[in-house]
């Protein structure tokens, strides 16, 4: 085994990806597909999710649990799932999530709901209810991985109105360092990853446009948005022996946007 297989390898690894059948979340899903983990992904859609896993299957192995995790009821079904195939979870990567844009005076209530139930409260009952099947795959030498996708916009302002999605990633962010020191005894780390812009559905609106597209690229010091492998590095570093020191972090893979404070 090369060094570099030593220190990057996931190989053999069960992971679940939330949010995975498109954007960041099937960027990274993908990865670990080819890097010979055996994968599971969730979303709300059942047919696209299954649809996904199929196509990720003629790679590896890639699992569809369709599933709404804004509910407990839903997380429920996820958990139960991946037990069903299961004894233990390596690595958990909370990835669903939700955006709504409004003026400050007419935000609606139920946006607002809708973005903190989904990206915040069901993030952390998700990482909760797979507790105990990363503490049965966790190892003082291998720690069990927990990784949370927040956001730039969680650590900076941004030029758009998104209040309760700046304002919930944040909270993401806090909760990864809450849970970092609440389960490090049991060997599982927790991180949180804050991306900056990635084509998604959540950035259509900025695709959408070629001039805001420019716009927003000129102003990030790499001078371009996010790739797939981007994404891929990341996760793949956190949930591999070269991350397993690292712990309560909330590392930005902006292009340096976060730099401009």
């Amino acid at each position: 085994m090369s060094i570099i297989e030593d220190l990057f390898g996931v190989a053999g690894k069960s992971v679940v990806v939330t949010g995975g059948s498109r954007g960041i979340g099937l960027m990274i899903a993908r990865a670990f597909v080819e890097a010979g983990a055996r994968v599971y992904i969730s979303s709300r859609k059942a047919e696209v999710c299954d649809k996904v896993a199929a196509e990720l299957s003629e790679m590896g192995t890639c699992v569809s649990i369709p599933a709404d995790l804004s509910t407990l009821a839903g997380i429920d079904t996820l958990v139960e799932g991946v037990s069903a195939s299961e004894d233990a979870l390596n690595v958990l990567i909370n990835n669903a999530g939700a955006a709504w844009g409004a003026p400050l005076e007419d935000f609606p209530e139920d946006g607002f709901d809708k973005v903190w139930t989904l990206n915040v409260k069901g993030l952390f009952y998700c990482a909760t209810k797979f507790l105990p099947l990363l503490r049965k795959a966790a190892t003082p030498d291998d720690p069990a991985r927990i990784i949370n996708i927040g956001s730039i916009d969680g650590i900076r302002v941004p030029w758009f109105p998104n209040y309760p999605y700046s304002a919930a990633k944040a909270g993401v962010h806090m909760i990864s360092r809450h849970l970092a020191h609440s389960v490090n005894k049991d060997h599982i780390t927790v991180n949180a990853v804050a991306p900056g812009l990635f084509e998604s559905q959540m950035t259509r609106f900025v695709y959408g446009d070629e001039n805001v597209a420019e716009e927003v690229k000129d102003n990030i010091p790499l001078g371009r948005d996010g790739r797939p492998e981007d994404m891929a590095g990341v996760a793949i570093y956190l949930s591999s022996k070269a991350g397993s020191y690292l712990t309560g972090a909330v590392i930005p893979v902006d292009g340096g946007v976060s730099t401009h404070g």
